[in-house]
């Protein structure tokens, strides 16, 4: 491997990793407003401000797109949005780990899915079963609410579509100016939303410097570093890159928001880790 080649592959990882801090610490804070404005105000915030930040910042009337580069950019926004408010609304009734382990269903399927070696049979056999344990058990105590559940597995179909359509719209303008439009396409129809569902409270002054914090360490920061990912690695290298957040949520939720999982919960966490590495690690080298 050529040094041009290790410096793109080194960045991309650290920009991946340093992506997967922010947002969970910044879901972490998020997670505090909810009794406040609910996760629809939460969301409505936290893209309004990212969007307003990145507008600043990167300038997107620059590179605006032309004729049918918005169609895939319109569906990363949609996808970008979706995911946002089904992950927060999720995370609202079930643990954060335990949510991010379920939405990760989603990026692991794109990894899986673009392969055709029998091998990865067994990786999807792992996945499936971090996902069985998961399932709410209503007989136990601590059962996971189900509506959470199938939030969480909602906004995983949502992240993997912003993957898929993330790097195609990422080759249409320089990555920050594709996060900057596809974060206010989000925002066109989640701050309506927020809105109607938490009216005056949204502008409270001990709302709106939270709501900030979110906005950049949920979205401004890590959705600009996982552009820069997108656009130095194929969608299902991007996916494997991310198999540890599950574990980065499940830290983040009991160091900042006191979430105690169970022994059940950690190992379904890890099969779920365990099934995006080892499609990583199985990977046949190109050609």
């Amino acid at each position: 491997m050529s040094d041009t080649n290790l410096k793109t592959l080194l960045l991309a990882v650290v920009s991946v990793l340093l992506a997967m801090v922010f947002i969970q610490s910044g879901a972490s804070v998020a997670k505090q407003l909810f009794p406040l404005i609910g996760p629809e105000g939460t969301t409505a915030l936290r893209v309004g401000f990212s969007a307003l930040i990145l507008w600043l910042v990167f300038r997107p009337w620059r590179h605006w797109p032309k004729g049918r580069q918005w169609q895939a950019l319109i569906i990363y926004g949609g996808c970008l949005g979706g995911m946002n408010i089904l992950f927060y609304m999720a995370i609202e009734r079930i643990p954060l780990g335990v949510g991010v382990a379920l939405e990760f269903t989603g990026p692991l399927a794109v990894a899986l899915l673009s392969s055709r070696r029998k091998l990865d049979l067994l990786w999807v056999g792992f996945a499936l079963a971090g996902v069985f344990l998961l399932m709410p058990d209503m007989r136990g105590a601590d059962a996971l609410d189900p509506v959470g559940v199938a939030l969480a597995l909602a906004a995983g179909g949502c992240w993997a579509g912003y993957i898929l359509f993330g790097q195609r719209a990422g080759h249409l303008a320089p990555g920050g100016a594709t996060v900057a439009l596809g974060m206010t396409i989000a925002a066109l129809y989640l701050f309506p939303l927020g809105v109607l569902t938490a009216g005056t409270a949204m502008f409270q002054w001990q709302v709106l410097p939270l709501a900030l914090m979110v906005a950049l360490m949920s979205s401004a920061l890590p959705y600009s570093l996982e552009m820069v990912a997108l656009k130095r690695l194929p969608a299902k290298n991007f996916s494997v890159l991310m198999s540890v957040e599950p574990a980065v949520a499940a830290v983040a939720g009991l160091l900042l928001l006191a979430e105690f999982l169970t022994l059940w919960q950690w190992l379904a966490i890890a099969m779920v880790i365990t099934a995006s590495l080892g499609s990583s690690l199985t990977k046949p080298a190109k050609v």
